[in-house]
C-alpha cells in the first residue's frame, strides 16, 4: 500500500484507538487536547514519511510518537497534571510515571468506556451518532456531514455542543458498572442500530461512506459482544441483524448506485459467510428469557437470506412482523410488513394495509404503493411513483424511481 493510501487507512483504523486511550486518560473535559495530540501525530507522519520513506512498522511508529507527544505535552504543562487534571495526578505524581497503555486490551477497554460515554442520554441521538462516528470510528467532519446530507458547520456545532454537554454534566470515561450497563445498554444499542441504518439505508451518494458506516457499527457491536459484561442476548441479536443485512449489500444496488428491489436481486452476490455468522449470533441471542426488537428484526432478516421463494417463507416473515409491531410499533416496520403481506396474501390485501398508514410525506411509502399498484391499477401506480420522485432526496433514488415511471409509461403506450 502506497503512502498516499496508507495514511488515510491508518487514520481510520488507528486514530480512534489512540483517541479512546488518551480521552480515558485525560477525561472528557480535555477531549480537544487528545484530538490535537493525535492530529499532530498523523501530521508528523505525513511530513516525515514523505521525506524519509515508510517506517518498518507504521502502526508502531504512530503509537510511539503519540506516546512521546503526550509526555511532551504533560512536561510543558505541569499545571495540567497539578490542577487541571486531578485524575492523572491521582494515577501518577510525575510525567515519567504516566502510563500511556496502547495494548490491545486497554484500547478495547477504552473504546468500550468511550462508547457508554458517547451514548449518554444527556445528549441527543443525532449527537450520539455524530460523536460515535468522530471519536469511535475516526470519521472526519466532511464524512459525517456527507452521511447526514448536511454541511460541515452543522456537524461542527453538533459535535461541540455534545462535548460541552458531557463536560458540564461531568460524565466520566470509565468502564461501566453492571448497573450502568443495564441502564444504558439499550441506548448504546439504539445508537449502533441507527449508525448501521444510516449506512444501509442512507440517502448519501458516497458508496464508500455507506459501507464504512455499516462496518463501523458492526465493529463496535462486536466489541460489546466480545466483552463478558456486555455480551447480552440483545447484543448478539443486533449483531446477527447487521450480518444478515450486510450479506446482501452487494446485491442491493447496481453499478449506477440504483436500488435493486429484493425480488430482483442476484442471489449469487449474497455473502454466505456473513449469513453463516449471522446464524451463529442469532443462535447465541436465544439464551435468556427476554426477547427484544432486535431478535424479531434479526429473524426477519434471516428469512430474507433464505433463497427459496416459498409461501411458508413469507408467511413466517409476516408473523414475525406482527410480533415485532406488538412489542415496539414503528411506522416504517409497519410499511415493510405490507411487502411481506403482499407476498403471502396478495397485493390487494397489502394495498389496504399500506394505505391505512398514511405516510404521505415518506417517499418509501409512495414507492411501495407504486410497486403494489403496478399491474393492479397502473394509473395509481404512476401517481405514487411520481409523488415518491418529488419527495426523494438522493439522485440514486430518483434514478431508480424514474426507471419505474418510464417502464409504466412505455407499458401503457404499448397498450394504447
Amino acid at each position: 500500500m502506497e503512502q498516499k493510501e496508507l495514511i488515510p487507512h491508518l487514520f481510520r483504523t488507528e486514530y480512534r484507538k489512540i483517541i479512546a486511550v488518551l480521552c480515558k486518560l485525560f477525561g472528557i473535559e480535555h477531549i480537544e487536547i487528545a484530538e490535537d495530540i493525535v492530529s499532530d501525530t498523523f501530521l508528523a507522519a505525513s511530513e516525515l514519511w514523505g521525506l524519509k520513506g515508510l517506517p518498518e512498522n507504521p502502526t508502531a511508529w504512530l503509537y510511539a510518537v503519540s506516546k512521546n507527544k503526550t509526555k511532551d505535552y504533560l512536561k510543558r504543562n505541569a499545571l495540567f497534571i497539578q490542577k487541571i487534571s486531578p485524575a492523572i495526578k491521582y494515577i501518577s505524581s510525575t510525567v515519567e510515571e504516566v502510563e500511556i497503555d496502547l495494548s490491545v486490551k486497554n484500547i478495547n477497554d477504552s473504546q468500550l468506556a468511550m462508547m457508554f460515554t458517547v451514548c449518554h442520554p444527556c445528549i441527543s441521538t443525532e449527537s450520539q451518532i455524530a460523536l460515535s462516528l468522530n471519536l469511535l470510528c475516526g470519521f472526519g467532519v466532511d464524512e459525517i456531514a456527507n452521511s447526514f446530507l448536511t454541511n460541515k458547520d452543522v456537524i461542527y456545532k453538533r459535535l461541540n455542543r455534545a462535548k460541552e454537554k458531557l463536560q458540564i454534566e461531568k460524565i466520566k470515561i470509565e468502564q461501566p458498572a453492571i448497573t450502568e450497563i443495564n441502564d444504558r445498554l439499550a441506548n448504546v444499542l439504539t445508537t449502533l442500530y441507527l449508525l448501521f441504518n444510516e449506512g444501509y439505508y442512507s440517502a448519501s451518494q458516497d458508496e464508500t461512506v455507506r459501507k464504512d458506516l455499516c462496518i463501523e457499527a458492526m465493529r463496535l457491536t462486536l466489541l460489546l459482544q466480545e466483552n463478558e459484561a456486555t455480551n447480552k442476548p440483545q447484543v448478539n441479536a443486533l449483531l446477527a441483524l447487521m450480518c444478515f443485512h450486510s450479506s446482501r449489500f452487494d446485491a442491493r444496488t447496481n453499478e449506477k448506485g440504483e436500488i435493486i428491489l429484493y425480488e430482483d436481486q442476484d442471489i449469487t452476490l449474497w455473502n454466505d459467510e456473513l449469513i453463516s455468522k449471522g446464524a451463529h449470533y442469532l443462535k447465541a441471542s436465544s439464551k435468556g428469557e427476554q426477547i427484544s426488537r432486535y431478535h424479531y428484526e434479526a429473524a426477519i432478516a434471516f428469512w430474507h437470506t433464505q433463497k427459496n421463494n416459498t409461501k411458508e417463507k413469507w408467511e413466517t416473515i409476516l408473523q414475525l412482523y406482527n410480533r415485532l409491531l406488538q412489542i415496539e410499533y414503528s411506522p416504517i416496520a409497519a410499511l415493510n410488513r405490507t411487502y411481506a403481506l403482499a407476498k403471502a396474501n396478495g397485493k390487494a390485501a397489502a394495498i389496504i394495509e399500506a394505505e391505512k398508514l398514511q405516510l404521505l410525506d415518506n417517499h418509501f411509502y409512495h414507492s411501495l404503493l407504486g410497486n403494489l399498484y403496478t399491474d393492479v391499477n397502473d394509473v395509481k401506480a404512476l401517481e405514487h411513483y411520481q409523488k415518491s420522485l418529488s419527495l426523494s432526496k438522493s439522485s440514486s433514488d430518483k434514478d431508480t424511481i424514474s426507471k419505474y415511471i418510464l417502464q409504466l409509461q412505455n407499458k401503457n403506450s404499448a397498450i394504447t
